[in-house]
């Protein structure tokens, strides 16, 4: 393994990170044992990476290359918008979260936890859309590029300007090549209702359906935030099956955050907490989840994703009921975790 590995530089901008063009690395990922399915495609191993570290193709295509089969796009928008300012990812000192906190302290270094606030950038569809067929062309043979989109829309707009939003959004990542399209419906960093539909049973049902009508038969995944009421699970996961093939959480736990001068971050506002501090709290989700799926006789597949870090870790999700884990944050700070992963699950 390469000893300093390119990856996210979190005390550089946003736009800093996107202009870093990682090559793929010449490794030959080991095959876990079993068998392991993603929305219908034989996998090697239950291993993909979410969003957060592949901001464009070469980022996707650096991570397929370290073991990572299942790559996802970063979120992308029907027209452009900026990162927040720095920071974008402040370490913060905590232990298993239960999503009750109301503020967590700054941490001096890197834990394993920190909070993320980028606010959903994106580049204007015409980059993004070329981005996403060159990338698809060069994907190596067997990993699959989902495509994560979400809705643009301004605060006085209507619920059914933000589904056609989502849909239009949808329908040009799959002309591009998306082969699944990831929908966010979670994001605790922005103000605007496309952060808060999963939260929203009957909004959220209007848009799946949009969505569903505008990619046709190309998979479609819901990604949602930290639920923990057992009745807003089954009403969310009820609506969304007619439409939805699987459900991706955690996306973070969101909370307020102090610095060392006593003052709160992020000028106040809650970020989204990702990494090691969520995983308990997403490992009784994905429980949560499959207890309503089952009781339903329902046809999700269940997407882990939440301070992934080890093998035992993913062991851990998939006894909860996923059938698929996702990392981001110990993948930013260790890119070839994916690796070492694989052939933990392999030994054993």
């Amino acid at each position: 393994m390469q000893s300093n590995p390119p990856r996210y530089q979190p005390s550089q901008t946003y736009d800093w990170n996107y202009a870093q063009h990682p090559s793929p690395c010449e490794l030959a990922p080991i095959a876990v044992p079993g068998e392991w399915r993603f929305l219908g495609r034989e996998l090697t191993a239950p291993l993909g990476i979410a969003a957060g570290p592949l901001l464009h193709g070469d980022w996707c295509r650096y991570y397929a290359s370290l073991g990572f089969e299942v790559v996802t796009y970063k979120t992308v928008r029907s027209r452009s918008r900026a990162c927040y300012p720095l920071p974008n990812l402040l370490p913060v000192a905590c232990d298993q979260l239960s999503g009750g906190e109301t503020e967590l302290s700054v941490a001096a270094s890197m834990r394993g936890t920190w909070a993320v606030a980028f606010g959903m950038p994106s580049q204007e569809p015409e980059i993004w859309r070329a981005d996403i067929e060159a990338t698809r062309r060069a994907m190596p043979p067997g990993a699959m590029l989902v495509v994560s989109v979400v809705g643009t829309v301004d605060e006085k707009a209507r619920l059914d300007d933000l589904a056609r939003d989502y849909a239009s959004c949808a329908e040009l990542a799959v002309a591009a090549g998306a082969e699944a399209i990831e929908a966010n419906f979670s994001c605790p960093n922005v103000s605007t209702c496309d952060g808060q539909l999963y939260q929203h049973p009957l909004d959220a049902q209007l848009v799946a359906a949009r969505l569903k009508d505008a990619i046709g038969k190309i998979p479609l995944v819901i990604k949602i935030g930290h639920l923990t009421d057992g009745d807003l699970a089954a009403e969310l996961l009820d609506v969304l099956s007619p439409y939805a093939d699987a459900v991706s959480t955690t996306n973070s736990v969101a909370t307020c955050v102090r610095e060392e001068n006593g003052e709160l971050a992020f000028g106040g506002q809650r970020r989204g907490i990702c990494g090691d501090g969520i995983r308990a709290a997403s490992l009784r989700q994905v429980e949560l989840l499959r207890e309503r799926i089952e009781r339903r006789s329902l046809k999700f597949e269940l997407i882990g994703v939440g301070g992934v870090s080890s093998a035992h870790h993913v062991r851990a999700y998939l006894s909860a009921g996923a059938t698929h884990v996702q990392l981001a944050t110990a993948a930013m700070v260790e890119p070839q975790i994916g690796l070492q992963i694989r052939r933990d699950l392999a030994a054993r």
